[in-house]
């Protein structure tokens, strides 16, 4: 293999571009040429590439975003989108690519390599929601992010002892609310993978009222439903004064942290080796701390799961 593309697709992840540096250095370290597609997918059919060296990728370590950019593109879901892709890589006599993204992102990853063509992918989102790795790209950064927010709107829950509802990104996975929920000593965390009953959240806030608690913090992952809903009940139910923030799309930007940095290069000169090997069709993970790769079939085939020891103890510690 001479020639590799690299591309991200999706939303975009702090420590996209750590990976897209990694891809770059990495192969060219080995004596390959990079070549990175601007706009994801979209970029790919429209045949947006252009050829990237050393200098290409300086001081974008520390980067939010990607300087790849992306774009969701409804086009390559079809199979005469996936043909032009595949058309315009083999036009630029590109062998093999790296895709860092998420789960849509790998599924077009997926069918590119039903296709024939080599293809790894890199786990890049804030979710963490991609199966075979315990952390993806841009979850610390995130999750960092909302404990800064958090820790902020507590001084005000505190100053004027109020309950605050907290709506967190995550898509449909609740690893963020969870993380940041313990991290921050939330009252109460609702997440899309447990049942919920409003009547023990109302039960838990009331019983932290006649200890003499002062304010509750309720941190509700996006996949669940809307934090203003949450807050609506709470006021309609008690007589406590209740603020709602939607933290937003302020979880997505930002400066990688370090985890993330090193965590981006780790993974995606894993890709960059997997592609050298001829182990096309798979993708990248950390488990345990070790480097590992699966087939991007079976990742595909497995639903997201929570940790349910670390959502027990979070319930455990709010008492």
């Amino acid at each position: 293999m001479k020639r590799i593309g690299v591309l991200t697709s999706g939303g975009d992840s702090p420590g996209m571009n750590a990976a897209i540096r990694a891809v770059v250095r990495k192969a060219i370290y080995h004596g390959i040429e990079v070549y990175g597609i601007s706009y994801g997918y979209q970029g790919l059919i429209e045949g947006d590439i252009k050829k990237m060296e050393l200098g290409s990728v300086g001081d974008i370590i520390h980067r939010g975003g990607t300087m790849l950019y992306t774009a969701r593109c409804e086009e390559f879901k079809t199979l005469e989108g996936q043909k032009k892709g595949i058309e315009q890589l083999k036009k630029h006599g590109i062998e093999g690519l790296v895709v860092i993204g998420g789960d849509g992102s790998y599924r077009g990853a997926q069918k590119l390599s039903e296709h024939g063509f080599p293809t790894v992918g890199v786990p890049g989102t804030i979710d963490n929601d991609i199966p075979g790795t315990d952390f993806t790209i841009g979850f610390d950064t995130a999750l960092n992010t909302i404990i800064d927010a958090i820790d902020k709107i507590r001084d005000t829950a505190t100053s004027h002892e109020r309950t605050y509802v907290i709506e967190v990104m995550g898509r449909h996975a609740g690893d963020l609310a969870l993380w940041a929920g313990l991290a921050d000593g939330a009252e109460t965390i609702v997440i899309p993978e447990e049942e919920h009953d409003m009547n023990l959240i109302l039960a838990n806030i009331k019983r932290g009222v006649e200890r003499g608690k002062k304010h509750s913090i309720i941190i509700v992952a996006e996949g669940v439903g809307s934090g203003f809903d949450f807050g609506e009940k709470i006021s309609a139910e008690m007589n406590v004064e209740t603020r709602v923030t939607v933290l937003g799309h302020i979880q997505r930007g930002g400066s990688p942290t370090g985890a993330d940095r090193v965590l981006a290069s780790r993974l995606a000169a894993k890709a960059v080796d997997l592609l050298l090997e001829g182990k096309a069709g798979m993708t990248v993970g950390i488990q345990r701390n070790e480097i590992v790769y699966h087939s991007i079939n079976d990742i595909l085939d497995q639903p997201h799961k929570i940790d349910t020891d670390m959502y027990k103890l979070s319930q455990e510690l709010s008492i």
